[in-house]
Formats: structure tokens, C-alpha cells, sequence
């Protein structure tokens, strides 16, 4: 069993609507509740949606040393 402390349920909440932006820029779509775009402009990322991608992928890339 994992447990997520910290810094780090704020890096798998990003890492989760990340996936969620992917899929949206696809074509689909929560069925229900605002849109990964939308729930991350309101914490602060700015841009269109392939740049507030290619953000999430710098940070991703920076927290896994890859």
C-alpha cells in the first residue's frame, strides 16, 4: 500500500488532471463537474490548453528526474 503525504498529493492531483487535459485535447469529456482546463486555470496555470500541457509535462518530468 501506498500512502501520499504532503507535496505529494498535490503532484499526483496535477499528474491526475494532466491525463484528464490529454483526453480533453482527444475529444473527450467528464461527463459531469468542470473541465481538467477549467480546474487547472483556477490554480493558476495559464494559456491555451497545449501549453498549460506542455507545463504539466515540464513539471512531471522535473519531479520524476527524468
Amino acid at each position: 500500500m501506498t500512502v501520499l503525504t504532503g507535496h505529494q498529493i498535490e503532484l499526483a492531483r496535477l499528474m491526475t488532471l494532466r491525463v484528464m487535459l490529454k483526453l480533453e485535447l482527444k475529444g473527450m469529456s467528464k461527463s459531469k463537474g468542470p473541465s481538467a482546463y477549467a480546474t487547472l486555470k483556477t490554480m493558476g496555470f495559464e494559456g491555451t490548453r497545449t501549453e498549460v500541457l506542455a507545463k504539466l509535462d515540464t513539471i512531471r518530468t522535473e519531479a520524476l528526474g527524468l
